[in-house]
């Protein structure tokens, strides 16, 4: 961890502080998306399970529902921040390059999927059994394209994932590494570039701040929601 040298000038004190939660470049963008998405994969897991055995674990299966709305939400910013400024011709984007061609045709798929599986759940838990009808087969159908999809874009990017998660949350993992960038250059907290990868390093507390954030939101999310969870627990549950 970088030491802040008490009787620096207070605008390096505060350049410094700014790197760590605004560095990082586009691997610090992919560090994030990475890491975010290992924290899905878990939550998918346990969603997976409560598919299995829904009748018994219906509870389970709508908090995790609405916990994963938090990373969805940080995975769809970080993704589509990568997406902006490839395409609005960032250099540093540019360098990195694309990513795989059909990852690229399949994201369409993967990005609407889980808006739609989403809304849907949501949907589904505020209006109550009454739209089990209607809103219960697009739920359903919508899950699983959103599964089949999903599976191709975890496997592809399981590499990136173990590398952020090393990374950032390695044993060496902090801002003491150097090697990343020292501009700053958006409010999603990705700037400077060098396309290695370095354990923790410069945004690293961003990062965590970020993915920690998210994880709360859903948690948020899901216990507000409890009271809503009545309806479909007490005889009403989705095969009635």
């Amino acid at each position: 961890m970088a030491v802040v040298d008490p009787h620096a000038p207070t605008h390096d004190r505060s350049a410094v502080g700014a790197r760590r939660l605004l560095g990082g470049g586009t691997s610090g963008n992919e560090r994030l998306t990475g890491a975010t998405g290992a924290v899905l994969i878990v939550l998918l897991a346990v969603i997976g399970v409560t598919i299995l055995r829904l009748g018994q674990l219906l509870s389970v299966h709508l908090f995790v529902g609405l916990l994963l709305i938090g990373p969805i939400a940080l995975k769809l910013a970080s993704t589509g921040y990568r997406f902006a400024r490839y395409y609005t011709a960032n250099p540093r984007y540019r360098r990195k390059g694309p990513p795989w061609l059909p990852l690229r045709l399949i994201a369409p798929v993967v990005v609407l999927s889980t808006l739609v599986v989403s809304a849907t759940g949501v949907a589904l838990l505020l209006i109550g059994p009454s739209s089990r009808g209607t809103l219960l087969p697009i739920h359903k159908i919508s899950f699983f394209v959103w599964v089949a999809f999903m599976a191709i874009h975890v496997l592809a990017h399981l590499p990136t994932v173990l590398h952020a998660l090393r990374a950032d949350y390695g044993p060496r993992a902090g801002y003491g590494a150097r090697g990343e960038g020292a501009r700053g250059e958006g409010a999603l907290g990705f700037a400077g570039e060098t396309g290695q990868w370095r354990t923790g390093g410069e945004g690293h507390s961003g990062r965590v701040l970020s993915l920690a954030s998210a994880i709360v939101l859903g948690l948020v999310l899901a216990i507000l929601a409890l009271p809503d969870f009545g309806a479909w627990l007490h005889g009403h549950g989705l095969h009635h």
